[in-house]
């Protein structure tokens, strides 16, 4: 990085970070988006198409034919491969160009021009992996137990919203925001409307919580980093709410582009058995909208401020956990860009 000035190291370390970070894996749709057309996204600023196969197995690659560039996600989708509809040339999952049917003796066939994207499918949604250059293989993704024991039960929400996902990470990181923004809302009327923090490390993140205050309220965060960066939460219930103790959410925010996000909140409790039937009834029945009701307050209020809102910011003692967590992201950014070659730098557009 020898090449460039820090002035101009700092606007690429920010222009990083407003698109996402790389070598992590980050949920991009629900699965049930996908079925049997092709599927156009953006994510981290990438346009990215996805298919299944006739075994409902998924594909992700750059949405682009290596042709002449037109959206792959036009096409067809043919079991192991998509077909370009501009021209009808087919490539597999790989990325791989497999047939040119208008020649048949095409030197493009057996080419890898365009990226592909490793796949998963983890409880109800679809994960991608985002590497680098460096990093083409997808890193191992943990999970927390409530997407991954049996011991819970969990539905899925997300939404589309009109903010960089930053912004939605610094909301999740606010637990002080519940006893004001949703003081009307489902279970968070209770607890103190002041209160002291403190930041708690963890081998993989923080907790940051309100001290001596607990079960009461949205009374503490975490954020972690796994091989994918998640949050969690946890509110209380009172008895009328059914079985299952405490209602805790895992949260992602998945970059769009540096204006939008897709944030994807987990709604869990831990039951089982009878009591898993009786919670899954409740939530739909009674608990979905009115969570729903504080989704939106939360959309409201970030998408209404100014993309420049960190400019102008006047932070106190509440605001040290997001504080913290803007500190860890820019640093792995700056990670990310100090990897870089001094040519791959200073091309670099991201």
């Amino acid at each position: 990085m020898a090449d460039l000035s820090q002035k101009e190291i700092d606007k690429k370390v920010s222009k990083r970070l407003n698109l996402g970070l790389l070598n992590k894996w980050y949920p991009v749709l629900p699965s049930y988006k996908v079925q049997n057309e092709p599927v156009g996204i953006t994510r981290l600023s990438e346009k990215i198409v996805l298919w299944r196969d006739e075994k409902g197995n998924l594909s992700a690659l750059e949405d682009r034919c290596p042709h002449r560039g037109a959206r792959l996600s036009l096409g067809w989708n043919l079991g192991d491969n998509i077909a370009c509809w501009y021209h009808g040339i087919e490539l597999d999952g790989s990325g791989m160009i497999k047939c040119v049917p208008a020649s048949k003796k095409s030197s493009m066939e057996g080419k890898k021009i365009i990226k592909s994207y490793p796949v998963r499918e983890i409880e109800g949604a679809i994960f991608l992996y985002f590497g680098d250059q460096e990093n083409p293989e997808p890193c191992d993704l943990a999970l927390p137990d409530e997407l991954t024991s049996g011991e819970f039960s969990n539905f899925l929400c997300t939404a589309m919203w009109n903010c960089n996902y930053r912004y939605a990470i610094d909301n999740v990181m606010d637990p002080m925001h519940g006893a004001y923004l949703h003081a009307a809302s489902h279970s968070m009327a209770f607890g103190d409307k002041e209160a002291d923090m403190q930041i708690v490390e963890t081998k993989t993140g923080l907790v940051f919580e309100k001290v001596g205050q607990r079960d009461v309220n949205f009374d503490w965060v975490e954020i972690s980093d796994t091989g994918g960066i998640w949050m969690r939460l946890s509110i209380p219930y009172r008895k009328n709410a059914g079985p299952g103790g405490s209602f805790f959410i895992i949260g992602f925010a998945t970059p769009v582009d540096e204006t939008h996000c897709q944030v994807f909140f987990w709604r869990a409790r831990r039951v089982t058995g009878w009591q898993k039937d009786i919670w899954r009834f409740m939530y739909r029945n009674r608990l979905e909208e009115l969570h729903w009701e504080v989704l939106e307050q939360d959309r409201i209020v970030l998408q209404n401020m100014p993309d420049n809102a960190r400019e102008n910011e006047l932070l106190y003692d509440h605001d040290k956990g997001l504080a913290r967590v803007r500190r860890m992201l820019k640093k792995k950014a700056h990670e990310q860009i100090s990897k870089l070659s001094d040519k791959e730098l200073a091309s670099a557009e991201f």
